[in-house]
């Protein structure tokens, strides 16, 4: 199992942690547990905390983009809510949001939780509304290319007496694989009824190795914006080839930009080239 635990001590004695069972397949590197977990009691056998999570927005209902180098911080907000005795101080309880590959938090093969507590603020005696950053570090090893899709929502609390709740199922979201897009019109300038050479590459961020390469065998379309103009009309579909290549021939007609636009799937955000211009005799 793929996790990055993320653990934010609480008035130095309460902390952020996966379970035990999990905190043991974390990644070399990962840190699971911090020393002040240890003294709230984490690591042994802790009762089940009586709150529930609800409202989840992660990303503002966007997809999730990640390259190779940057580092992408996910806002996300819940609600909790909770026993009305339950004591919601800082000192006593903590929450936070996550995210994870798979059908469910138990069975998850990479999950990432917030590298610090939500800021919470009291709806009622019984409510809670939450705020709180999932940071992805994709140089860092956070990301297998086999994570790129759907990705469930969750939350976690715990308190200082070692009692803990981590729920999942509260929707979903996709975590793609940044893309980039490249266009090259030429000659320039082109005689009106010439042939008008279109050249890029189509290609997406591999957390393996944190470069680059070229997406095969994806529909791109060629679009045209006549100078003047605020709109592209597709021309036609081609395929990139086994490198991500590009390559449309079109007729020279009018002054104008030219460019590659893809549509997108499920692994990889939709992406339009900056359009290159043009000049027709």
């Amino acid at each position: 199992m793929h996790i990055r635990a993320t653990v934010a001590a609480v008035a130095g004695a309460l902390a952020l942690a996966v379970p035990a069972a999990q905190a043991a397949d974390a990644p070399s590197g990962k840190q699971a547990f911090s020393s002040a977990a240890a003294d709230a009691g984490a690591a042994t056998t802790a009762s089940t905390l009586d709150v529930t999570f609800s409202d989840m927005k992660v990303n503002s209902g966007k997809n999730i983009a990640v390259g190779t180098t940057n580092v992408v911080s996910v806002p996300v907000t819940y609600t909790v809510t909770h026993a009305a005795d339950l004591d919601t101080g800082s000192d006593n309880f903590a929450t936070g949001p996550l995210i994870y590959h798979g059908s469910s938090t138990d069975t998850a093969d990479n999950l990432l939780i917030s590298d610090d507590p939500a800021t919470c603020t009291a709806a009622s005696s019984t409510v809670l509304n939450c705020k709180g950053v999932i940071t992805i570090r994709p140089a860092d090893g956070d990301l297998f290319n086999s994570d790129a899709g759907t990705w469930g929502a969750g939350a976690l609390a715990v308190t200082s007496d070692g009692a803990e709740k981590m729920q999942g199922g509260l929707g979903a979201t996709k975590v793609q694989r940044y893309s980039k897009l490249t266009v090259n019109a030429g000659p320039e300038p082109v005689y009106k009824g010439k042939t008008i050479t279109s050249t890029g590459k189509l290609s997406r961020a591999n957390w393996e190795d944190n470069a680059y390469h070229g997406y095969t065998n994806q529909p791109v379309k060629l679009q045209f914006r006549k100078a003047g103009t605020s709109t592209y009309t597709t021309l036609k579909t081609v395929y990139s080839d086994q490198y991500g290549n590009l390559k449309a021939t079109a007729t020279a007609q009018y002054d104008g930009y030219w460019r590659f636009s893809f549509a997108g799937t499920t692994t990889t955000p939709a992406v339009n080239a900056t359009g290159d211009y043009v000049d027709v005799k």
